[in-house]
């Protein structure tokens, strides 16, 4: 990525990728611009209406943590041609489909690729006022960290795929995957706020450096404090870790 030329300088990119925020902001207006974002994933739960659901919700999300409000969506699949029955395809479409519908985002077409390895997301835009943005470059000293959802689904996902998590675990990480983060978009917006970012594939810690980072602040994290979905910490001791533990750990530590 070092080596790709600059762009030129463009007065209305709000954010771009060099702060590695949510998504993208780029003004129409004084009082209006659009929220871009895109994000897709291979399977994390064994029902596929259920992990369209999630995939949909987690591209929506993208928006919310920019405290935007989510207007449209393009689907990304990646899906084989041969040895899996297609039924499967219409199902996670299905799922993703109801999400959109639920939280008012207009699916207004995608893309498809012959894949082995399924993988389905969004590409999603909204609207916001440029204002009203809240980035991960907008920490300040003094700020209160609000964590809006319990950590440790990428834990027990894995537990999932390795059948070492029981229902009622798996049932609660669902739960907290298929929590909107709506709300937490609109009382960003009414109280102000001007920091904040999806934990997501970096976890919390990756996430919290990374807006450490590009607000030029330390944070400090009480671990006792931060609230863990159930069965987390007994399938992590298990070595039911993500696949981007390892990476995440060295990214964080790099500095």
């Amino acid at each position: 990525m070092s080596g790709l030329p600059k762009q030129p300088f463009d007065k209305n990119l709000i954010v771009g990728f060099d702060t590695a925020d949510d998504a993208g902001v780029y003004r129409l207006r004084d009082d209006l611009a659009i929220v871009q974002t895109l994000d897709f994933f291979t399977p994390i739960v064994d029902d596929p209406r259920v992990y369209g659901q999630i995939a949909a919700l987690n591209s929506i999300n993208d928006v919310w943590a920019m405290a935007g409000t989510p207007v449209t969506a393009m689907a990304i699949t990646c899906f084989p041609k041969k040895g899996v029955d297609p039924v499967i395809l219409g199902e996670i479409m299905r799922g993703g489909l109801e999400t959109l519908n639920k939280y008012e985002v207009t699916l207004i077409g995608g893309h498809s690729v012959d894949n082995e390895q399924i993988m389905f997301g969004y590409s999603v835009t909204g609207v916001i006022d440029p204002n009203k943005i809240a980035t991960n470059s907008g920490a300040r000293a003094g700020d209160v960290i609000i964590l809006t959802k319990p950590i440790g689904t990428g834990v027990i996902s894995t537990g999932i795929k390795w059948g070492k998590t029981n229902e009622g675990v798996a049932s609660k990480s669902v739960e907290t995957m298929l929590t909107p983060g709506r709300y937490a978009a609109e009382a960003m917006r009414e109280f102000g706020v001007k920091g904040a970012t999806d934990v997501t594939g970096f976890a919390l810690l990756g996430h919290a450096w990374e807006m450490a980072k590009a607000s030029q602040v330390t944070i400090e994290l009480d671990s006792k404090a931060v609230p863990l979905l159930e069965g987390a910490l007994e399938l992590a001791a298990q070595g039911m870790l993500t696949s981007g533990d390892k990476t995440n750990r060295e990214y964080v530590g790099q500095d």
